[in-house]
């Protein structure tokens, strides 16, 4: 239902300039809902625009063109108060669990941040919220008065964490959180974050290369190439039914780990490279990479059309 919807991003641009007449166009015309309480997962190759069009949603780096309307209203037209109250709603889990936190800060400190500037707590209240979050995160108050340094990997991700729910927030930008941690912790910050959203109902915007873990963690999943998207569905329908050439390439990526399948036989293997995002090839941006490539693929970019199920694909040949 409209009501449900807490993000919509519509045709989301996000250029750089380099000069001389030069553009990166590192998100190129994206578009998606996330509803309450749901997340929707992003994926595809390193350097396709998953962090940017993250980035871009949240105000880190100002659009190019595009409309992101937060619960109904755009947020270009935010006043002053509007855009705390956003900035309080809207938070991101960065990748790097350690560039994030400020090395001369306690673990205490950090997390104080966000509610010293949304919220008017007392010292009582605000170290009692401190031992909260850590509760919540898996650590013991003891954690408190330490330094980022101190910690494992897994620890200050779950530090990150904790950071970002200390605003009570509606909506989380997760990029790649798990990218940087080993497969145990990956699982474990995994359920934590979900096990936040069964009791609170946040929204996730859920970036990651990881194919097996956004499966397991998302309702729906974009698949986006070269700053566009280029499929979208419910997480059971594209893994299941993937219709893109890209998608299908990307998805038999995935190990498995049954050893009787012979997983590196029934591998797509894609020829050539990734074209460079200052000079886009004119049509379709896969098609120098795509085996059914034909002349239309090279004259006429693909919009994404519905096939049925709202299952939508960006490609000619379907």
């Amino acid at each position: 239902m409209a009501q449900d919807l807490i993000l919509q991003v519509q045709n989301l641009k996000q250029y750089f300039p380099l000069g001389k007449n030069r553009v990166v166009k590192a998100v190129d015309d994206v578009s998606f809902n996330i509803r309450r309480g749901e997340t929707f997962g992003l994926v595809g190759e390193s350097g396709c625009g998953k962090s940017t069009t993250g980035r871009s949603i949240l105000g880190i780096t100002r659009p190019t063109a595009g409309k992101i309307i937060y619960d109904g209203v755009d947020i270009a037209t935010f006043n002053k108060a509007q855009k705390m109250k956003f900035k309080k709603n809207a938070q991101m889990i960065f990748q790097d669990p350690y560039a994030c936190l400020d090395p001369r800060m306690t673990i205490s400190s950090i997390i104080k941040e966000g509610m010293e500037v949304h919220f008017q707590y007392s010292k009582k209240e605000s170290d009692e919220k401190v031992r909260d979050l850590l509760a919540t995160v898996g650590l013991t108050e003891d954690y408190a008065s330490r330094f980022p340094h101190e910690l494992s990997g897994g620890q200050r991700q779950r530090i990150g964490i904790a950071r970002a729910l200390a605003v009570e927030p509606e909506f989380i930008v997760c990029d790649e959180p798990i990218a940087a941690l080993d497969v145990s912790i990956q699982a474990q910050v995994v359920n934590l974050l979900m096990k936040v959203q069964e009791e609170s109902r946040h929204a996730y915007l859920f970036i990651s290369h990881d194919l097996s873990m956004v499966r397991h963690i998302s309702d729906h999943i974009g698949v986006m190439y070269l700053g566009s998207m280029v499929e979208m569905a419910t997480s059971e329908e594209i893994y299941t039914h993937p219709l893109h050439p890209y998608t299908k390439a990307l998805f038999s990526s995935i190990p498995k780990p049954d050893p009787d399948q012979n997983w590196a036989k029934n591998r797509v293997k894609l020829e050539g490279e990734v074209p460079s995002p200052i000079n886009t090839p004119e049509g379709c941006k896969f098609c120098a990479r795509c085996p059914y490539a034909e002349d239309l693929c090279r004259r006429s970019t693909p919009v994404l059309r519905d096939m049925g199920g709202k299952h939508l694909v960006a490609c000619h040949k379907l």
